[in-house]
C-alpha cells in the first residue's frame, strides 16, 4: 500500500470530484492504454441500488464453481485498497497494483480525469492483461454515465432499484431507473429481480428485461431454492449469504448466468453456498465482538432507505438488537433508520475518528427523533451495553463497516 496511496493522492489533484458521470476522460485514456476494454473476457455488468456486490459475489462464486478464472471489479472498498480488484481469482498484489497505476497515471500525463475513472482502467488493464474466463463489472454509481460503461457485455443485470444519490441520479424512482437501465446494451439480454412498479416500468421500456415473477422465479424449497425460467428447472442449495433478501441477489445472478449462454452446468451453481460478501450481515468474531461478551454482533452496510428495510425484515425474524448506526453525509438518516426503530432494543449514534464523511453524532441523534444516545464510538457503544437482548446490529456506511472490521481485525481475502 505504501505505493498506492501516494498514486491516488496525486490523482485526486486531477479532478475536484471523485465521481462524474461522463464517459469523455475515460474513452480518451484508455485509448491511450491501447483500449483493454475490448481485449476482456465475457463481461457481466451488474448495477442497482441495493444488492450489486452481493449479486456480484454469487456470480463469482458460481463461475469458480464451475472451473472458471473469474475477474471481478466492485467499489468501494471497506479496508485495502486491493479488494476493489479480484485478478483471475485472487486479490491485486500491491505491487501489481500500484505498476498498474503508475503506468495509467504516465499514460493520462497530467489531463483532468476523476480517481474512479483511473481505477476503473486499471481495472481494465489488470483484466485484459491476465487471462480469465469472466469478467464481472459492479456499476459504480448509476450507470448510463457510470465510468464501467464503456463495454458490450454478455449480460447486464439491475438489482433492487430504490432513492440514493438523488443528487446525482434524480429524486424519483423513475429517474434513478432510467440511469440504471442506461446500461442496457442493443441485443445484449438484461435481467432484474423484484422492483417496484415505478422503476419496473422504466426498465421494460428500456428492455427487453427479463424480470422476476414473469420470466423466472425463485422460491424457498424444503432446505434450499427452486429456480424456474424458460430453460427449465433448478434445485438450489441454501446461500452463503444470510437475509431473505439474499434470494432475490442469488435468483438475479443465476438469470443472469443463463440468459448469457455461458454454457455453464447444473452443478455449478451448488457454488451459490460458498458465496461469501464483508458487511453484509457479516457475524463478527474479533476484537469488536469481544466488547459484548455473551452477544452475537452482526454488521451490515446498509445505508439508505432501501438498505434500512432490508435490516428491518431481517430483524423481525432475528428479534430486536442493540443498534448501532453510523452513517455517511448527504444520506438521508431519518428513512434509513424509521423502519428499524421498531427493533431497536436501543440506538447508539457513532462516528468513528478515521470514518470518511462522517455524519455527527448529533445529526444521527436528531434524525432518530432523539432516540439515539451518543456512542460516541462503537467501542464505547458496545461497552455501555446493559442487558436487552443478546443481538447487536452495526450498520449505516460501508466506510463505519471498513473502521468496525479494521477494529475487529477482520480482512477480507
Amino acid at each position: 500500500m505504501a505505493r498506492i496511496e501516494p498514486i491516488v493522492a496525486r490523482l485526486h489533484n486531477l479532478h475536484p470530484r471523485l465521481i462524474d458521470l461522463s464517459l469523455d476522460r475515460l474513452q480518451r485514456l484508455l485509448a491511450q492504454l491501447g483500449h483493454p476494454e475490448q481485449r476482456l473476457p465475457p463481461v457481466l455488468h451488474v448495477a442497482g441500488t441495493n444488492g450489486k456486490g452481493s449479486t456480484c459475489a454469487f456470480l463469482r462464486a458460481v463461475g469458480e464453481a464451475a472451473g472458471l478464472r473469474v475477474h471481478v471489479y466492485t467499489s468501494p472498498h471497506l479496508v485495502r485498497f486491493n479488494e476493489r480488484f479480484r485478478v483471475a481469482g485472487q486479490l491485486v498484489t500491491d505491487d501489481m497494483l500500484a505498476n498498474t497505476l503508475e503506468g495509467i497515471e504516465w499514460a493520462n500525463d497530467g489531463a483532468p480525469i476523476t480517481v474512479f475513472e483511473v481505477i476503473t482502467a486499471a481495472a481494465f488493464d489488470l483484466f485484459a492483461n491476465t487471462p480469465a474466463d469472466l469478467c464481472v463489472l459492479e456499476v459504480g454509481l448509476g450507470g448510463r454515465g457510470d465510468a464501467t460503461n464503456v463495454i458490450t457485455p454478455a449480460a447486464c443485470a439491475v438489482t433492487s432499484i430504490s432513492l440514493d444519490h438523488c443528487e446525482m441520479l434524480g429524486d424519483t424512482l423513475a429517474l434513478i431507473a432510467a440511469e440504471k437501465a442506461g446500461i442496457f446494451k442493443p441485443g445484449v439480454p438484461s435481467v432484474t429481480g423484484l422492483q417496484p412498479a415505478e422503476a419496473m416500468a422504466v426498465l421494460d421500456a428500456a428492455g427487453p428485461v427479463l424480470a422476476r415473477g414473469r420470466d423466472w422465479t425463485i422460491e424457498p424449497d424444503g432446505a434450499g431454492l427452486r429456480y424456474e425460467d424458460a430453460a427449465g428447472v433448478l434445485h438450489l442449495p441454501p446461500l452463503g449469504l444470510p437475509g431473505a433478501h439474499q434470494v432475490d441477489n442469488a435468483g438475479i445472478a443465476v438469470a443472469t448466468l443463463r440468459a448469457a449462454g455461458l454454457g455453464l452446468p447444473d452443478t455449478a451453481f451448488a457454488g451459490l453456498a460458498r458465496a461469501e460478501w464483508p458487511a453484509r450481515l457479516q457475524r463478527l468474531t474479533g476484537a469488536v465482538a469481544a466488547l459484548a461478551p455473551g452477544r452475537t454482533v452482526l454488521l451490515d452496510g446498509g445505508h439508505n432507505p432501501g438498505g434500512g428495510e432490508v435490516l428491518a425484515k431481517y430483524l423481525a425474524e432475528w428479534g430486536p438488537a442493540h443498534i448501532i448506526v453510523g452513517m455517511k453525509q448527504a444520506k438521508d438518516t431519518a428513512e434509513f433508520l424509521r423502519p428499524l426503530l421498531p427493533y431497536a432494543a436501543s440506538l447508539w449514534a457513532v462516528a468513528e475518528p478515521e470514518q470518511h464523511l462522517a455524519l455527527p453524532v448529533e445529526a444521527i441523534i436528531a434524525a432518530s427523533g432523539g432516540i439515539a444516545r451518543p456512542g460516541p464510538t462503537v467501542a464505547e457503544a458496545m461497552r455501555a451495553l446493559d442487558g436487552g437482548p443478546p443481538r447487536v446490529l452495526i450498520c449505516g456506511s460501508l466506510y463505519l463497516a471498513g473502521e468496525v472490521l479494521k477494529m475487529d481485525g477482520t480482512e477480507p481475502a
